[in-house]
C-alpha cells in the first residue's frame, strides 16, 4: 500500500530540516532557505509530471481533481468546495495537518517552503494550462487557504 502524503512529507521534513540547519549554519539562513525552496520546486514539477503521465486522456481538470485523494488521506486537509465547472476547481482548506506536522516537529518556519510552495510549481509540471491563484494560507496564519485552479483554454496552434 502506498502511503498517503502526509506521511511522505513528514520523513521529508525530518530530512530537510537536518540538511537545511547544516546549510544554514555553513551558508547562512537566507541562502539554505533559497536553495531548499529550488530544491523542492524542483521536486514538485517532476513529481506533477509523473502523476500527469498517468492520466489515461492526458492531464486535464477531472484527473486533476481525481488525485486530490493522495493530498488529504489520513485526513490530511479538511476540505469544503467551492466551485467546479469544466474549468475551475476551487475550494478552501480549513484544517492542515501538514503545517501542523511542520509546527510540531519544530519547521514551521520552513512550512510554506516545504509544503506551499509546491502548490504552483505542481501546476507547472502537471499541465502549463493549469494555473493556481490562492491569496492565503493557514501555514501563514489564515483561517482557511482559498485555492483556486483554472486550466486555461490550449493555445491556438
Amino acid at each position: 500500500m502506498e502511503i498517503g502524503i502526509l506521511q511522505q512529507r513528514r520523513i521529508e521534513a525530518a530530512f530537510a530540516k537536518g540538511v537545511y540547519e547544516e546549510m544554514a549554519a555553513e551558508l547562512g539562513e537566507d541562502r539554505a532557505r533559497a536553495i531548499l525552496t529550488r530544491a523542492v520546486v524542483k521536486l514538485a514539477k517532476q513529481a506533477a509530471g509523473a502523476m500527469a503521465a498517468e492520466a489515461p486522456a492526458g492531464p486535464s481538470l477531472d484527473h486533476f481533481e481525481s488525485i486530490q485523494e493522495r493530498w488529504t488521506r489520513d485526513d490530511a486537509l479538511r476540505i469544503e468546495p467551492v466551485a467546479r465547472d469544466a474549468t475551475r476547481f476551487e475550494f478552501n482548506v480549513t484544517r492542515c495537518r501538514y503545517a501542523e506536522t511542520y509546527r510540531e516537529m519544530g519547521l514551521a518556519e520552513l512550512g510554506a517552503v516545504l509544503s506551499c510552495n509546491r502548490d504552483g510549481a505542481f501546476c507547472e509540471g502537471y499541465d502549463p494550462r493549469l494555473k493556481l491563484t490562492r491569496t492565503q494560507t493557514l501555514m501563514g496564519g489564515a483561517g482557511h487557504c482559498d485555492f483556486r485552479y483554472r486550466m486555461e483554454a490550449a493555445p491556438d496552434a
